[in-house]
C-alpha cells in the first residue's frame, strides 16, 4: 500500500455477493496540492507580485495606444524587410524540413534496428531542439555576417530540429506490413520504404512543414534584434527611437502577411488531408 493510502484509506465497498472490494481514492487532490506547492515557489523565485502587475500593467496600453493610428506613410520602407522576412523563413523552413528527413529516417525504430544509431541520431535532435532560435541566430551573424543569411540559417536549424522529432514519431507509427512484404519479395529497403512508408507519412510531413513555415515567419520578425535582418531589424530600431506610429504600421503589415499566409497553408493543409 501507497504512503497515500496510508493517510488516505481507500473506501470499503460490499458487493451483492459479498465480496468486499477497495474503491481507490482519487489522486486529483494530491495533484493539486503539489501544483499549489509548485506554484508557490515559482512565485517566491521569480518575485512575482501580483499588485506592481496591476499598478504597472497599464502602461503596456499606454504604449499600444500611441502606436495606433500606425503611420501609412512608412509602409514604402516596410515593404523590402518584409519580403526578406518571408524569403528567408521560406528557404530555411525547406532547407531544415528537407535535411530533418535523412535524421528522421536513422531514428525511427521500426526501421533502423542498431539502438546505437536511433540513440545519437535521438540524441542529436533534442540538443539542437534545445538552443534558442535567437542564439542560434546570434551565432550566425558571427560566422555569416550582419543580415538575411544568418536569419536564414538559424530558422533551418529550428524547423530541422521540430519537423525531424515530429517526422520520425510519424514514421513509428506506420503500418509495417506493405513494407515487411516488400522486402520479403526481394524489394531492397530503400525501394520498399519509397513505395510503402512514404505514401502513408508525406501528408502529415508536408503539414507540418506548412505549419512550421508559418511560425517561422513571425519568428523571423525579432530575429533582427541579433542583427539577422528582416522586419526585426527596423521593428528594433523604430521601438528604440519611440517612433511608436512606425512600429504600428510594422506591426500591422506583420499581421496581414501572417494572416494570408496562414490561410494559404490552411486551404493547403485541408486538402492534405
Amino acid at each position: 500500500m501507497s504512503l497515500y493510502d496510508k493517510i488516505f484509506p481507500p473506501k470499503k465497498i460490499i458487493l451483492s455477493d459479498g465480496k468486499v472490494v477497495s474503491e481507490k481514492h482519487s489522486r486529483m487532490p494530491l495533484v493539486i496540492l503539489l501544483l499549489v506547492i509548485a506554484s508557490w515557489i515559482a512565485i517566491d523565485v521569480t518575485g512575482f507580485n501580483l499588485t506592481v502587475l496591476i499598478k504597472r500593467g497599464k502602461q503596456f496600453f499606454v504604449i499600444l495606444e500611441q502606436m495606433f493610428p500606425p503611420n501609412l506613410d512608412y509602409m514604402n520602407s516596410i515593404w523590402g524587410p518584409l519580403f526578406d522576412t518571408i524569403k528567408m523563413s521560406l528557404l530555411g523552413s525547406v532547407i531544415g524540413s528537407l535535411l530533418a528527413i535523412p535524421f528522421s529516417i536513422i531514428a525511427a525504430s521500426n526501421v533502423v534496428k542498431s539502438r546505437v544509431v536511433i540513440s545519437l541520431s535521438r540524441l542529436f535532435l533534442s540538443l539542437v531542439r534545445t538552443l534558442p532560435t535567437l542564439v542560434i541566430a546570434l551565432i550566425a551573424t558571427y560566422i555569416f555576417g550582419l543580415g538575411t543569411l544568418a536569419g536564414t540559417t538559424a530558422i533551418a536549424v529550428f524547423t530541422f530540429a521540430y519537423v525531424g522529432k515530429i517526422l520520425y514519431e510519424q514514421i513509428e507509427t506506420v503500418d509495417m506490413g506493405a513494407f515487411e512484404a516488400m522486402e520479403a519479395a526481394g524489394a531492397t529497403k530503400l525501394k520498399a520504404f519509397l513505395a510503402a512508408i512514404v505514401p502513408q507519412v508525406l501528408p502529415g510531413y508536408i503539414a507540418n512543414c506548412l505549419f512550421c513555415f508559418e511560425g517561422n515567419v513571425r519568428y523571423a520578425s525579432i530575429l533582427g534584434y541579433v542583427g539577422a535582418g528582416g522586419l526585426g531589424l527596423i521593428l528594433n530600431e523604430k521601438i528604440g527611437w519611440r517612433e511608436y506610429g512606425s512600429v504600428g504600421m510594422i506591426l500591422v503589415a506583420l499581421f496581414v502577411t501572417v494572416m494570408i499566409i496562414e490561410g494559404i497553408s490552411h486551404y493547403l493543409r485541408k486538402k492534405l488531408t
